[in-house]
């Protein structure tokens, strides 16, 4: 049995925490797709740390992390993260996993995405800059090398094949920046690598389902960004959505069963793109300080907004989600009224939903208005405790959605959730 724990929203919905919450209940958590651009947050003993690469899972005892194949691995930014875990005394050689199957970035990558990004101007699309979009298109045109290739005689052939046609592409660019040290840590890197356990991910995890072991996949980015139903071009590169559970671990629909979609109280994005609800004004930035909103990989200022109902409907439906998280309920708790967008309006027409195209378009958000709870809601453990005001608030999201909001979370700590009845 598998469930799916992804974001609903632009990412940034808090998933780290709640993978972490969910994770004594299954024996295996495995990442499905994206790269170092994802920064899941986790407490441990009262430390922050952000893991971009690794399962969230890492910091319970006995538990399988999985790297799945449809992630693409920086092996530089996998070693230090080994590192900072092994400071917390987890002993990450035991629990971590990889698929032979997972592409890898390479520095050409890194220099490629920089090229690229730069070339576009104010057109830009909002890149991490970690190489990630150039490791998918040289997965899907065929080039890429993967984790399993480094175990070959003939790597340093493939890689040097590789980096050749790279320098044509950065030349073509008119792109000049010497690489050479970001390969010697690369190359430092693999060595690592080598020292881990490399797998067959699909048969490792379908055994694993056999022998009726509880899976947990975990998804990086939000479905807003997924690369065919995220708002193109402002999308990344994979498939953020359920589908990409199946096609990034090798297994097939059957084995999914509850789909849990995680969306903050309101809503934010980091980098360009549309946003239909953003707040450019004082409310925007009372939220984007109340919710210490600034990207944990980037560091950029997220934009802020009311939550969008339009957008959320939308990702449950090609999800499939049957149950909710809310995070961050308590950053709303200082605000008079409340705002949720239940429709748009499209070059003067109202709609529920989202269209094909929002760039370039006049999309309005027109606004139901709740009062706030006006409440410190923080040490709230009894759904039955909260303000009348919050309550009311769920409900209407229960009900435009058709999924309960099943958990709430309230503050950053692992025990700061609530289960709704």
């Amino acid at each position: 049995m598998v469930d799916v724990i992804l974001g609903l929203q632009w990412g940034d919905e808090g998933k780290g925490k709640i993978v972490d919450f969910f994770a004594p209940d299954y024996d295996m958590i495995a990442r499905f797709q994206g790269g170092p651009n994802a920064g899941h947050t986790l407490y441990v003993d009262g430390k922050k740390i952000v893991l971009h690469q690794i399962p969230s899972g890492i910091f319970r005892d006995n538990k399988i992390n999985l790297i799945g194949s449809g992630v693409v691995l920086d092996v530089v930014i996998l070693k230090k993260e080994c590192e900072a875990v092994a400071s917390f005394g987890v002993d990450f050689r035991k629990s971590l996993y990889i698929s032979e199957r997972t592409h890898l970035i390479l520095p050409s990558h890194r220099a490629i995405d920089k090229a690229s990004e730069t070339a576009k101007g104010h057109q830009k699309i909002g890149s991490t800059l970690k190489g990630i979009s150039p490791a998918y298109m040289d997965k899907t045109g065929r080039n890429g090398l993967r984790v399993g290739d480094i175990l070959s005689e003939d790597f340093s052939v493939k890689y040097q094949q590789l980096r050749k046609k790279h320098q044509q592409i950065l030349d073509n660019f008119s792109f000049s920046e010497d690489i050479s040290e970001a390969e010697n840590e690369f190359f430092e890197a693999l060595e690592f690598l080598k020292t881990l356990k490399i797998i067959n991910g699909e048969y490792f995890i379908n055994d694993a389902l056999k022998n009726g072991k509880k899976v947990l996949a975990e998804g990086a980015q939000g479905s807003m960004l997924d690369v065919d139903f995220g708002t193109f071009p402002y999308v990344t590169s994979s498939n953020t959505i359920t589908a990409g559970v199946c096609s990034g671990l090798g297994i097939s629909p059957q084995k999914i069963k509850k789909v849990i979609g995680i969306t903050k109280a309101y809503c934010t994005r980091v980098g360009s793109g549309p946003f239909p609800t953003e707040l450019n004004d004082e409310m925007g930035e009372l939220i984007r300080k109340s919710g210490n909103e600034y990207g944990s990989t980037t560091g950029r200022p997220r934009r802020c907004g009311w939550i969008d109902l339009v957008a959320l409907n939308f990702a449950c439906m090609i999800n499939g989600v049957t149950e909710l998280v809310m995070t961050k309920a308590d950053v709303l708790d200082n605000i008079e009224t409340l705002k949720v967008c239940n429709k748009y309006k499209v070059n003067g027409q109202e709609t529920t939903h989202v269209p094909f195209q929002m760039e370039g378009k006049n999309i309005e958000p027109l606004y139901k208005e709740f009062e706030g709870w006006k409440t410190d809601i923080t040490g709230i453990h009894n759904y039955k405790n909260l303000p009348a005001q919050m309550d009311t608030y769920i409900n209407y999201i229960n009900v435009t959605l058709g999924v309960p909001v099943k958990f709430i979370s309230n503050g950053p700590g692992t025990d700061q959730i609530i289960v709704a009845p």
